[in-house]
């Protein structure tokens, strides 16, 4: 049998299987049929169509650009080109679209969390100045104890009696001193380090620390008995004076706390502005705009269909083409 006519027996029974759906089958006997006349032009233009119906448009593209290279004025192989290449890019721009897309939605996720970590710091704070509201009310308690224990006409007894208030108090402030919020020591030495953008960018808030043994900044005096006490005159007038430093102290650490709390507020609403933001450019990448694409599916209708009228002639060609070639 003489090698075109064996030929063309393959690339007959091909054309049959792929029209049968059996692509992979025929793609091994257009395969053979390359082996004895290469480059054939009908074969690879049908090797293409067998590829693009298996969704293989990369390798679509190369049969067809093979056919053409051999015979330039195949009209069916260059209009299935243009198709081909058509799909293939917009492939690629999905593909492109669906990186930004998926870049996006990740740090939509990850302000998302800073912006809970913000939240969680905020309350945080915020149950740091409920607790500081507290001692403020003690400590103003305290010392008018301190100044009714310096009357003079105030017994010992009289003086016992308020001390047993004064000392209570100071227990409260000393066991303010080591509440816990969630695990984590309110009233630290050292501010809490919280995450405040999407590339974990670093806040150190300001410290509150209750009980700092520094005069000047601390009220550890305050809730001392060997230094705080109204048991006498001269014990009550220095209690006074630790009480009325202790509360410019107090004051001190509500305004550490007041400019966390205002800090975290600010920042968690610029998360919310950067959120809204990404979730519309998402949507922009991701969202059907329903006219566009309404346009575009009649216009890809009218392709589809011409695209049908041109393989039901495709499929007369290759005969005819061999015959001329033979």
């Amino acid at each position: 049998m003489p090698s075109e006519e064996k030929a063309n027996k393959l690339l007959q029974l091909g054309i049959e299987l792929a029209k049968a759906g059996e692509v992979d089958e025929a793609l091994k006997l257009f395969g053979e049929a390359l082996d004895i006349v290469p480059g054939n032009p009908v074969v690879n233009y049908n090797c293409g169509l067998a590829q693009q119906q298996a969704g293989s448009i990369e390798a679509a593209v190369i049969a067809y650009r093979a056919a053409i290279k051999v015979l330039p004025e195949f009209t069916e192989a260059r209009i299935n080109l243009s198709y081909a290449l058509k799909l293939l890019w917009g492939f690629s721009e999905a593909a492109g679209s669906c990186r930004e897309s998926d870049s996006t939605d990740a740090q939509v996720n990850r302000t998302s969390t800073a912006k809970d970590n913000i939240a969680n710091a905020n309350t945080f704070s915020l149950s740091q100045d409920g607790f500081l509201q507290n001692v403020q009310t003690a400590l103003e308690r305290m010392s008018e104890l301190s100044a009714v224990a310096q009357d003079a006409t105030k017994s010992d007894k009289d003086r016992s009696n308020y001390a047993v208030e004064f000392s209570q108090l100071q227990n409260y402030i000393s066991d303010i001193g080591a509440k816990k919020y969630n695990g984590t020591i309110l009233f630290a030495s050292s501010g809490q380090v919280v995450t405040i953008d999407s590339d974990a960018a670093m806040f150190t808030m300001n410290a509150v620390d209750l009980t700092s043994s520094t005069v000047t900044s601390g009220l550890a005096n305050i809730y001392n008995s060997s230094s705080s006490a109204i048991y006498n005159t001269t014990s009550s007038a220095s209690a006074l004076s630790n009480i009325q430093t202790a509360i410019q102290n107090l004051a001190d650490m509500r305004a550490n706390a007041g400019a966390n709390i205002q800090r975290l507020n600010m920042t968690e609403q610029q998360l919310s502005v950067t959120m809204e933001n990404l979730a519309a450019a998402s949507s922009r990448i991701k969202d059907v705009n329903v006219a566009e694409e309404s346009t575009n599916f009649a216009r890809q209708n009218i392709l589809v269909q011409t695209g049908a009228a041109m393989l039901a002639r495709a499929n007369v060609f290759p005969q005819s083409a061999l015959r001329l070639l033979g």
